[in-house]
């Protein structure tokens, strides 16, 4: 998926930023029976996927206050959206350098085509993973027969020694559903209660959907060295004893070994958990772009204006508005304008949750804290 902001911030971003001095701020919870892990919330802003009938996404990463989870570097979570009131999605050719794509789908179908001559459908409960490698440009487009849209986009930051030479790929894997106490599991990258998936990545990670029974909890063993956040498409959840609203992040840094996650609602509770060791290099992030420095980024937007072979040709792209054109004429996505100044650095925080102190001037509610 494309990254439409009309004017995309660029962000520098690595892990261990912050020292561990200001874990001071952070509140333990306990109750008589349980020691609680810290719990961060990251709340999502909203974000227009195209022109004038644009599909809105909640996005959660990347944002000021937290940018990766692992090499997790992006999350816009969208829908259910009713397809002829929004027009679908309609992503005509864009760029990517530096990263993997992730797509996962709740309801609905989309259509994939990339310069690396790849085709595939993007499915509920099968993920397809697309690399990047030095460039690549794909379409996403929904199909003609689709009423409803719903599912997440992620993406993943790709290590320096890999991002250059990671060829153009699409794999795809259809897990198969594991059953925990209360719930159940499907694992589409990495490892966890037993199933593990074949989906090739680069660095450290898990990624499942999960779904938990009304008025039920799941308990998870994990990773201590990774550092995990659950995403909430819909329940009344509480991970940790901490509420997570819908379309949230709770994020609990690293050291945890279990999380707990209890169900409050009178229906199913279903959540997408990310995890990973954090990543240790920095990555500077505009538009659909992951380099290294500014001067990466100008290049890359240069050679994708100029069409050249870096990011290849999508062939046989149709969209919503005929043969090669999305519903607003357009054969490719324009990189937008780069910004006239350098954007200073930002350190993503150190991998511990962390109480939210606002910055002077700044609205409270981009990150919340919680702890009940």
């Amino acid at each position: 998926m494309s990254n439409l902001d009309p004017q995309p911030l660029e962000r520098v971003c690595t892990s261990g930023g912050e020292p561990d001095a200001d874990r001071g701020n952070v509140a333990s919870a306990t109750s008589a029976d349980h020691d609680y892990a810290d719990v961060e919330i990251i709340t999502h802003r909203e974000v227009p996927l195209g022109g004038p009938r644009a599909m809105p996404v909640r996005r959660t990463l990347p944002q000021k206050k937290r940018s990766l989870i692992g090499a997790w570097c992006f999350a816009d979570h969208y829908g259910p959206s009713d397809v002829s009131a929004t027009g679908g999605m309609d992503v005509a050719p864009h760029p990517h350098t530096g990263l993997q794509t992730v797509s996962w789908l709740f309801e609905g179908k989309i259509e994939h085509i990339d310069s690396g001559d790849n085709r595939g459908m993007v499915l509920p409960g099968e993920v397809n993973l697309m690399t990047s490698g030095a460039g690549i440009c794909h379409s996403e487009t929904s199909t003609p027969d689709v009423t409803t849209l719903h599912g997440v986009q992620l993406w993943l930051a790709l290590p320096n020694d890999v991002r250059s030479t990671a060829p153009r790929a699409l794999d795809h894997y259809a897990p198969q559903p594991v059953t925990i106490e209360g719930g159940s599991a499907l694992v589409f990258i990495g490892s966890l209660a037993g199933s593990t998936s074949p989906i090739e990545t680069h660095s450290p990670l898990l990624g499942a959907e999960l779904k938990v029974e009304p008025h039920s909890a799941i308990t998870l063993e994990v990773n201590p060295e990774f550092e995990h956040g659950l995403l909430v498409d819909e329940g009344d959840v509480t991970l940790e004893n901490t509420p997570v609203p819908v379309s949230a992040i709770g994020y609990t840094g690293v050291g945890a070994t279990t999380l707990r996650i209890h169900n409050n609602s009178d229906d199913p509770a279903r959540l997408v958990l990310l995890g990973g060791e954090p990543f240790p290099e920095e990555i500077v992030m505009w538009w659909n772009f992951v380099g290294r420095s500014s001067e990466e980024i100008a290049e890359y937007r240069e050679q994708w204006q100029a069409r050249t072979e870096r990011f290849g040709e999508v062939k046989n792209y149709e969209g919503h508005g005929g043969p090669n054109k999305n519903a607003d004429g357009l054969s490719w996505l324009p990189a937008p304008d780069l910004p006239n100044v350098m954007i200073k650095p930002r350190k993503n925080p150190a991998p511990h949750a962390r109480a939210d102190l606002p910055e002077p001037g700044e609205r409270t509610e981009t990150v919340s804290f919680g702890k009940k």
